[in-house]
């Protein structure tokens, strides 16, 4: 059995680092949303899976990531498990809100694109360059986004290079813009939003930031009715990434769990603690 070649491209013709470009090179119809017509009425005609509430929150030596849980297709609940907190790669992360089925494609193709440039050029993007290309991503998805299949990414992690967390939020033509200290997305992240932006403070320590995350999404499920709030009975709760020096790490379910119950004692919960 012979073992597959190689592509090879003439002069001028190298896709260099970029796995979207030789993918467009060699097959294009691995690409997402490959022969999407152009806009027509703006709208889908079918219901589509959305991923709701996502919240990036920097604090003093990195990022916290957190969702819910929810995903919704017109008023109905599509998944009471989904997941929208990503490693994209050991120092960031990306939150998904919008349409689901072509944000998980969009997130994993910019994990396969971040891992390709280290290999060909045998060193880590930087964080702006990480940013720049995740916002090339959502821009080629805006003929789809026109007909309702919109995607709007957060992406955060710890840059090395400035040795601190930060965060960045895209609109659906590609546009993204460096947040100073926090930002949300979703149908819920303005509740959310208005949440963290009462308790936010410098020098936040990551448990702090990690409670503020859980205690926004609690808010938005509050208010948003597309928005999972916690489930004691099933045990679901969200979904929360630390991201430091050390790299990126999913909290466990057990650890948020605690956290949660904890947090639905407290007073702005109709506790006492």
């Amino acid at each position: 059995m012979t073992e597959p070649l190689l592509p090879m491209f003439g002069s001028g013709l190298d896709p260099g680092p970029s796995f979207s470009e030789l993918l467009r090179r060699v097959d294009p119809t691995q690409l997402p949303q490959t022969g999407m017509e152009p806009p027509g009425q703006g709208t889908a005609p079918f219901p589509i899976t959305h991923g709701t509430t996502v919240v990036a929150i920097r604090y003093a030596d990195g990022v916290v990531m957190a969702g819910d849980r929810r995903a919704t297709a017109g008023y109905s609940i599509a998944s009471r498990w989904i997941e929208k907190v990503f490693r994209a790669d050991d120092h960031s992360g990306v939150a998904i809100a919008g349409a689901a089925g072509p944000a998980v494609e969009m997130v994993r193709l910019f994990q396969v694109q971040l891992e390709h440039y280290e290999k060909v050029e045998g060193e880590r993007l930087s964080f702006e360059g990480k940013a720049n290309q995740l916002s090339q991503m959502v821009r080629a998805n805006l003929p789809a986004a026109m007909q309702g299949f919109v995607v709007v990414p957060l992406f955060a992690g710890f840059d090395e290079r400035r040795a601190r967390g930060r965060v960045f939020s895209f609109d659906p033509t590609g546009g993204r813009y460096e947040e100073r200290d926090y930002q949300t997305n979703g149908s819920g992240g303005v509740h959310a939003k208005n949440w963290i932006k009462s308790l936010w403070r410098e020098g936040l320590t990551p448990d702090e930031a990690v409670d503020l995350g859980i205690r926004s999404l609690f808010a938005a499920a509050d208010e948003d009715v597309a928005t999972g709030g916690p489930d004691l009975v099933r045990r679901i709760f969200p979904t929360v990434a630390v991201i430091d020096v050390d790299g990126f790490r999913m909290l466990d379910d057990d650890a948020v769990a605690a956290r949660a119950n904890a947090l639905l004692g407290g007073p702005e919960r109709g506790g006492d603690e």
